[in-house]
């Protein structure tokens, strides 16, 4: 460990944005709050994933560590305990008036602040308590935060943390308790669960105090007729325990700020990919566990990057499995969006996705038996299920066959992809081309289409955080920051 006194605050600024560029960051805040007047900047959903590259590009949230240091030794992190770095950390006034300075300089809309455990997980989670203490109640900043909790820490710091950010996470690591003890064996997967579960309720609970509707309709966008069934890993039961326990505030405390909300932006988690030997089944199951018991707006997957080079950990001379979690992301947008269940994509037998097609059109052709659709009577969960038919397609084709009878010409007009969903729809009963029905011939067509597998997935792929200044002739004395996360 190297340690440096008397660190300037610009040194600290590379050393921990360069730290926080393995957290996943890509989402909006969800958040639309408009200025009260009396403080300083606003939320706004749309506009939050951006990022200051070096053709002047904007960002919005400045994503950093509080600090990396930490009592921790886990496998794969790069700010493990025994790994040779330099190590540094803000105080609260630091941080506080950096972010500050940050925003009236236009550089960004808001903050994204994560931590290594310095010390203990209270001694940390007061520390950042401190720093948003002070931007909200001491520089009336009215920005965007997006803080991660720390498991371990105090319920009540935790919940007092709730009232300052307008979005928590807490990173579940690794999808089963099994790999969390081989790889962090200082985690405690209950212990990561239980704030997960402590600001659901909260959350709850300041939905009911205000007279709001279940927040629940806000995550989701479709319902079955019969309740899912919890499916997870075999042996891991920590989800249940931690369900039924019930754990977390279960009453609405006062907040320290009236005008503000519990977690309005709701909470998430992330998983990481490929360090483990779990299946793409076993993680599908672990997050939809999570977003049908948690209510959690999102979970990150983030591609194993063997940065340590631990003989423990898999090895990654290909490079990151970056397709893998193309294809995960794939699969959770269908679980949130599209109805689809983990049990219909992925089963024991069929435990990976297909590398060569995204999950829709994988199962679409597992079954044929339910296509072709004829486009101007399928309801629109039907029409959900059709490759190359999206949201928003689905529901212009509702409306628009209201007053007309829909054709091809119609569904290229309203921006459906037909070079897939030609395979599995009709229209006025007569398909756009004389195909046949059969596995082998669609999937040899689907395959050969260009934009099957993501653009640039197999090129050189680099990690190096975006920089403010990159290949800009500022000299190093004049700059304000080095580097900012690549979010």
């Amino acid at each position: 460990m190297v340690i440096q006194e008397n660190m300037s605050i610009q040194r600290k600024l590379e050393v921990l944005t360069d730290a926080a560029k393995y957290d996943v960051a890509c989402t909006s805040s969800g958040v639309d709050r408009k200025g009260n007047g009396s403080g300083m900047g606003n939320s706004i959903a749309a506009g939050i994933c951006h990022s200051f590259s070096a053709d002047g590009r904007c960002i919005s949230l400045l994503k950093v560590l509080y600090t990396n240091e930490c009592i921790f030794d886990c496998k794969y992190c790069a700010n493990r305990s025994s790994n040779d770095v330099v190590r540094a950390s803000f105080t609260p006034q630091e941080l506080s008036e950096l972010t500050m300075e940050f925003y009236r300089r236009n550089y960004i809309e808001g903050l994204f602040l994560s931590s290594g455990i310095l010390n203990s997980p209270n001694y940390t989670m007061e520390l950042i308590l401190e720093s948003l203490r002070l931007l909200r109640e001491v520089h009336h900043f009215n920005g965007y935060i997006h803080c991660k909790a720390i498991p371990g820490a105090d319920p009540s710091l935790i919940e007092m943390l709730g009232w300052y950010t307008d979005r928590m996470s807490i990173n579940l690591e690794l999808p089963t308790a099994d790999s969390l003890h081989e790889l962090a064996p200082h985690k405690n997967r209950k212990n990561i669960l239980k704030p997960i579960r402590q600001i659901q309720l909260g959350r709850k609970n300041n939905h009911e105090y205000l007279g709001l509707p279940d927040f629940k309709t806000e995550q989701k966008l479709l319902t079955t007729a019969e309740p899912k069934k919890l499916i997870l890993p075999q042996g891991d039961n920590d989800i249940r325990e931690v369900i039924s326990s019930n754990s977390g505030i279960a009453s609405y405390h006062k907040k320290p700020m009236t005008h503000r909300n519990f977690v309005p932006a709701g909470q998430s988690t992330q998983m990481i990919v490929g360090a483990t030997k779990e299946s793409d089944y076993q993680i599908m199951s672990v997050a939809e566990a999570l977003y049908d018991n948690f209510d959690l707006k999102r979970v990150f997957y983030s591609a194993f990057m063997n940065v340590n080079q631990d003989s423990r950990l898999p090895s990654t001379e290909g490079g990151p499995p970056l397709l893998r979690e193309h294809r995960l992301y794939q699969a959770d947008w269908l679980l949130r969006f599209y109805g689809f269940q983990t049990k219909e994509l992925l089963d024991e037998t069929h435990s990976n996705f297909n590398v060569l097609l995204d999950p829709k059109c994988d199962w679409a052709l597992r079954h044929l038996e339910v296509f072709p659709v004829e486009i101007n009577k399928a309801d629109y969960f039907t029409l959900l299920r059709v490759p190359g038919i999206g949201t928003n397609s689905a529901q212009r084709i509702v409306a628009a066959r209201k007053s007309s009878v829909l054709d091809y010409k119609d569904l290229k007009r309203m921006g459906i992809v037909l070079k897939r969903a030609l395979y599995f729809i009709t229209c006025n009963g007569r398909m756009m081309y004389p195909i046949k029905i059969e596995e082998n011939f669609i999937t040899r067509q689907l395959v050969a289409l260009k934009d099957q597998i993501p653009l640039g997935i197999d090129k050189d792929i680099t990690y190096q955080q975006l920089s403010l200044f990159d290949d800009v002739n500022f000299k190093p004395e004049y700059s304000t920051i080095q580097k900012l996360a690549n979010v």
